[in-house]
């Protein structure tokens, strides 16, 4: 249990409109389903009150931004600081003229590629195979069956540390595989993206068709942080954990996937540890069977215990 902040905060932000929790549980937060408490959770009601939060609170203290915990996993010592958690207030889904689509850092995007298929405008379907937030999709240049957030974003809309609102071009995004060159204390709010026009119906089919293949190659509806390791260039991570014998690799509860290897799976009652120390360990066995150095997509944050 970490030291309760709540009281101290709420007393220097009289007008503060969000909720606070101390210690509270993020295994529920993760899809792993695993991990230690955060210090502090804090849902912030809109822009506006993340903005007030952030002007007001101590720079020392970290912060760490969660939308569906889909790439997270969180040590089992819990995240000493402030975990923002970006919900309602920031999911709100808008089509507007031009094909374009405005959503919430917290929408999640699959319900983004929906709603543009269903005002036909195609572009945006790659976002079904993401299993996470329009925030996360941002900060990760998120991409999947042959779509990259790059592809379509027009800007994207954030608050400082500091409490300053700010916004990005495509080009100032930075983007880059997996990766945006924002500023890491940069929390994104919202996102304006253009497709361009196209048939409802062979749009969803589309959309469909990448559910097929994710349920066919993925083990879906698992406790999973979804890709575990980044593509190296040229190479394809599952195909590099496959040969080095990883595939089914076991560590107590954490497995890695006979179905698809770049997948890490809690079983039930697997720790963070025992999921980041196989992770490791499939690390170890790549480097030393191909010399490649895989690199971690999962995020992992928090501390350790023991």
């Amino acid at each position: 249990m970490f030291a309760d902040l709540t009281a101290d905060l709420k007393a220097r932000m009289p007008e503060l409109r969000g909720r606070l929790d101390a210690n509270a549980p993020m295994a529920p937060l993760s899809w792993f389903r695993t991990g230690g408490p955060a210090q502090v959770l804090f849902a912030p009601t809109d822009e506006d009150d993340l903005a007030y939060f952030l002007a007001r609170l101590d720079r020392s203290i970290p912060v760490l931004v969660v939308g569906l915990g889909s790439n997270l996993l969180v040590r089992d010592g819990g995240f000493q600081g402030v975990v923002i958690r970006l919900a309602k207030g920031f999911t709100d889904i808008a089509v507007e003229p031009g094909n374009r689509i405005r959503a919430g850092a917290g929408a999640a995007d699959v319900k983004v590629a929906r709603t543009a298929a269903e005002a036909g405008i195609a572009g945006l379907s790659f976002l079904r195979g993401i299993p996470g937030t329009i925030g996360g999709a941002l900060r990760m240049n998120g991409g999947a069956y042959g779509g990259e957030t790059k592809d379509v974003l027009v800007e994207a809309r954030g608050v400082t540390r500091a409490g300053e609102k700010v916004s990005y071009t495509n080009a100032q995004m930075g983007f880059t595989y997996r990766h945006a060159g924002v500023p890491e204390d940069v929390i994104f709010t919202q996102a304006l993206f253009e497709g361009r026009p196209g048939n409802p119906d062979e749009i969803l089919a589309e959309m469909n068709t990448i559910t097929e293949a994710r349920s066919s190659t993925q083990p879906v509806n698992t406790r999973t942080g979804g890709s575990t390791f980044k593509n190296p260039t040229g190479r394809k991570a599952w195909e590099l954990v496959d040969a080095a014998g990883c595939r089914g690799l076991r560590v107590g509860d954490a497995q890695v996937s006979e179905m698809h290897c770049n997948f890490l799976i809690n079983h039930g009652s697997a720790s963070a540890a025992d999921i980041e120390g196989l992770g490791e360990e499939v690390r170890r066995r790549v480097r030393e069977h191909s010399g490649v150095e895989l690199e971690w997509e999962i995020k992992r944050v928090g501390l350790s215990l023991g």
